[in-house]
């Protein structure tokens, strides 16, 4: 029987993007910014979105105002991708949701299909299945599909952790889903990565 979960959409936008030289986050994407495409994308499949901002929250504010999510503040964005992923899904349960679809915000959003897939991947899981991951040529991606279990692990792991740690100690309780999107495993960090993927 499939469960019932209230998703919350869940990106992270909080790094410096020291090696683009600009904020990721306010790119230009298909006629928006990566912020905005990723805030659309998720929207559609979830309850609301969140956004987890840093230093950079003041410029990515307007834009969720304007798509009407929300935004949370991670205190110390020095300290990693993971303590921002941690004042997340903190949130995320603050706000009484059960799992969240999480996006990075340094990678073009990925396709409605395939965040729709994920979902009813995660929906339709036996029991026991904590997080949904998609893979694409071989390589894990994002976004993913954590429940309240797998939520529940990232919150009781140190700060200095990261996700993919957690996702290889919980790793049976991953279901890995092949996608054909190849924008779920396009990391973007240099001004060539970014040329490369605009082409």
């Amino acid at each position: 029987m499939a469960r019932a979960s209230s998703f919350a959409g869940l990106i992270l936008a909080a790094g410096e993007s020291s090696r683009m030289g600009c904020d990721k986050a306010l790119l230009p994407w298909q006629g928006q910014t990566f912020l905005a495409a990723h805030i659309d994308a998720l929207k559609m499949h979830t309850d609301f979105v969140l956004v987890v901002a840093g230093k950079n929250a003041p410029s990515l504010e307007p834009i969720v105002d304007a798509r009407a999510g929300f935004l949370a503040v991670n205190p110390n964005p020095e300290r990693g991708q993971f303590s921002s992923l941690q004042v997340g899904v903190q949130e995320v349960l603050n706000r009484g949701r059960d799992a969240a679809i999480i996006a990075l915000v340094d990678r073009p959003p990925a396709q409605a299909d395939t965040i729709h897939r994920l979902r009813l991947a995660f929906e339709q899981a036996p029991p026991g299945t904590w997080a949904v991951i998609p893979e694409h040529a071989g390589a894990h991606g994002h976004p993913i599909v954590a429940g309240r279990e797998m939520i529940t692990a990232f919150l009781q792991t140190a700060c200095t952790g990261n996700a993919r740690d957690v996702e290889h100690l919980y790793q049976q309780h991953v279901a890995y889903i092949t996608v054909n999107d190849r924008f779920t495993i396009a990391n973007i960090d240099t001004p060539e990565d970014y040329q490369r993927i605009t082409r």
